[in-house]
């Protein structure tokens, strides 16, 4: 009885192996689509609960908190914190924006990945103009309840800041990984990524720029964004230099695994041959 078990636990498993490996594009498209819904609803339960007025105590509260309370036009922590805060929140200005996104499409198209290169220029542009429909579609004031520490002039929901480096670093971050064959390299980039998307975001809160709900929507949109993003490249059909290349790496490999399989028998015959002269 246990070994009928086993061989039907083992039956299952390769049946399951072989779903996956014929079907690995069907998988890919459920988890990539039930992120980004879960990450839409979210971003639009947030977006009702900020136009009724919900969470306004509790952002006047968090943005207070980074605060001096003797004096609040001063942040809290030493004095280079907020030379580091004002430099964090400048890595999510539209100037460093369209810099990272000229290196990456440029490396992209060294790489000869045009079409990569295309579909990365689209994303991020086209996440840029989301921001701005958001931002002016909601309309929501900016703090008042602190001095600002940089200047600001657009509405305040979701944060601009916290969203664009969302849909850029991730974006980026995507593709990079997407050129690369080892997890570690694809971990690094997609860490270094959400990494920088955090430090942009929280440094507008404590700059007192924006509410906490303003970034937590900015990163939601910007990871909804990115997450179609993946979608895109992952179901990119495959170019034709692509295909020859991996045609001639195979052969490369066939030929070396021929050739170590065959320096046994030549040495043989020679040695044969060697033994015949003698």
């Amino acid at each position: 009885m246990r070994e009928f078990g086993k061989q039907i636990l083992v039956g299952l498993r390769t049946r399951g192996s072989d779903w996956w490996r014929s079907r690995p594009s069907h998988m890919i498209a459920g988890a990539l689509l039930f992120s980004f819904l879960v990450c839409a609803y979210v971003f639009i339960e947030l977006a009702g609960e900020v136009v009724e007025g919900t969470p306004q105590q509790f952002d006047e509260w968090c943005v207070q908190s980074f605060r001096r309370a003797d004096d609040p036009a001063l942040p809290i922590g030493p004095s280079w914190l907020r030379e580091a805060g004002m430099d964090a929140t400048a890595l999510g200005s539209p100037l460093v924006m369209l810099i990272a996104v000229t290196a990456a499409v440029g490396f992209l198209v060294i790489q000869g990945k045009r079409r990569l290169a295309l579909t990365t220029v689209v994303m991020t542009s086209g996440g840029a103009m989301l921001a701005a429909v958001l931002k002016y579609a909601i309309g929501r004031p900016r703090p008042t309840v602190v001095p600002h520490l940089r200047e600001v002039t657009t509405p305040s929901f979701p944060s601009g800041h916290a969203m664009l480096s969302a849909i850029v670093f991730l974006s980026i971050g995507v593709m990079l990984a997407h050129t690369v064959r080892k997890r570690r390299t694809k971990l690094y980039f997609l860490l270094w990524a959400a990494f920088l998307t955090f430090t942009v975001g929280t440094s507008r809160v404590y700059l007192g720029v924006h509410y906490p709900t303003d970034v937590l929507g900015g990163w939601l949109a910007g990871l909804a964004w990115a997450l179609a993003a993946w979608a895109v490249v992952a179901f990119q059909p495959t170019s034709a230099r692509s295909i020859q290349q991996e045609v001639r790496h195979a052969r490369s490999l066939e030929n070396g695994i021929n050739g170590q399989q065959d320096q046994p028998r030549t040495s043989v015959v020679r040695q044969i041959h060697h033994e015949d002269k003698s």
